[in-house]
């Protein structure tokens, strides 16, 4: 029992770290129905960023200040350059737009910083701690502590405040919204920057663990199940979505790997996103969609 406690505690705080990456999706879907394919190249570039300012001797709090700048530059031009022009377009025609969006910032990552890996260290050790005989991450509970924060003040935010209103607003009915005065373009640069400030978080998070490298654009595919599940509009359906990716990914690694001989890591969530399409495709915290015939 305590070897499986272990299993699945570990986990639910891996699952945390999808969790991250899945939030910034959700923003940008509740402001625009649009899911945002760019969100990974988002995360890679937000990550280089930093951790090219820091080796070029920048202090650390000097240089996550520095990229939260870039990214809201990078939000307002995106939202002139690229979303205001396609507004009156289907959300198909803005997904393609995130989709080339994506190959256009990696390349402007590549052409700025290069393609080398990058170590980041962000001082947090990743030994084991013992907590009620249960082996931890250090990093992990971190990890843990950083979204469960994260997702508070965005919840704050985008429920009691006069933003979070007009934000809802635009989600439900975008052309009601502008009847009552809410300008969209000045809400998509709200939603896009608080977006990349989530993506320099989970970059950070994401780098420290495995290296900033080109790769972390492909946690992308991580946040499509744990979307699914959670819900495309919730932020805390993307927590719960992650919890239940990260979990039951480890124990169907341990379980289930032997069975068929390999690890099934690395698609169990895809199934498990298919069954809940199947049972409950708005996912467990998304808005049902009602049509009227």
């Amino acid at each position: 029992m305590q070897y499986f406690l272990t299993i699945l505690t570990s986990g639910l705080l891996a699952g945390i770290m999808y969790a991250m990456v899945a939030i910034g999706f959700v923003l940008i879907y509740k402001a625009s129905g649009v899911f945002n394919f760019a969100q990974g190249s988002m995360v890679l570039f937000a990550a280089l960023t930093f951790v090219t300012l820091t080796e070029h001797g920048v202090p650390f709090w000097a240089a996550f200040l520095a990229t939260v700048a870039v990214m809201v530059v990078g939000a307002v031009l995106i939202e002139r350059l690229v979303l205001r022009p396609l507004a009156d377009r289907s959300p198909l025609t803005l997904f393609m737009a995130t989709l080339g969006l994506s190959y256009v910032i990696e390349g402007l990552a590549q052409l700025l910083m290069g393609t080398d890996v990058h170590q980041l260290d962000l001082g947090i050790d990743d030994l084991p701690l013992s907590f009620a005989g249960l082996q931890l991450s250090q990093f992990d509970l971190f990890a843990s502590a950083v979204a469960i924060g994260l997702v508070v003040v965005l919840s704050v935010v985008f429920d009691r405040t006069r933003i979070g209103i007009s934000l809802r607003a635009v989600a439900d009915d975008t052309l009601a919204a502008q009847s009552i005065g809410i300008r969209l373009p000045v809400i998509w640069r709200i939603v896009w920057s608080v977006s990349g400030v989530v993506a320099l978080i989970a970059g950070l998070l994401w780098g420290a663990r495995q290296g900033v490298q080109f790769s972390l654009t492909m946690i992308v595919l991580k946040a499509m199940p744990v979307l699914i599940i959670g819900g495309f509009s919730s932020i805390a359906g993307a927590i719960v979505g992650g919890l239940l990716v990260g979990a039951t990914e480890s124990l169907a690694d341990i379980y289930i790997g032997p069975l068929v001989n390999g690890a099934v890591s690395n698609w169990f969530a895809y199934i498990l996103a298919v069954g809940f399409l199947l049972i409950r495709p708005s996912g467990l915290f998304g808005d049902r969609t009602i049509e009227r015939v």
